[in-house]
């Protein structure tokens, strides 16, 4: 069983109260061969919500307490991109999910690549708070943008 990332599957749940549509994740969900999940709504955060960037580093360092997670005015909202990372874990655990595909660029879902924690736009390597705690508990995380290489 996959786990998605909800925004891939079109519900309408990132910050900006939009999705991030993609075909492939939709007709898996259709298909019932993946389970949705939105790690930010999970943590308890709301949509629409205020732009939130990792700074200070990335998911890993989130996970070890050398980072934070910043909206664009200022809040901390470390502690609901943590639970709802945590609480992700939990269901990919217990689905017994090998692999999740999750949106590149967010703070929590991003695998490779999330933004530098200026809100300008810029991205650099690393990735969010979500992935690397999946990661640190062996579950393969790619984005939505290697997906076609892995599911046929």
């Amino acid at each position: 069983m996959l786990l998605v990332s909800a925004c891939l599957a079109g519900l309408n749940v990132r910050y900006d109260a939009s999705n991030k549509l993609d075909e492939t994740v939709r007709r898996l969900v259709a298909e019932g061969r993946a389970i949705m999940v939105c790690p930010e709504m999970l943590g308890g955060l709301t949509t629409p919500r205020e732009p939130a960037e990792i700074v200070g580093g990335h998911g890993q360092d989130v996970l070890d307490g050398t980072a934070r997670v910043m909206t664009q005015s200022g809040i901390d909202v470390t502690a609901a991109f943590l639970e709802g990372a945590y609480r992700t874990l939990e269901k990919a655990q217990s689905l017994k999910a090998t692999k999740v595909v999750l949106k590149e660029y967010s703070p929590s879902c991003g695998s490779s690549l999330i933004y530098d924690g200026r809100f300008d736009g810029k991205a650099v390597a690393g990735n969010g708070v979500t992935a690397a705690l999946l990661q640190r508990h062996g579950i393969q995380v790619i984005s939505e943008r290697q997906l076609a290489c892995h599911v046929p």
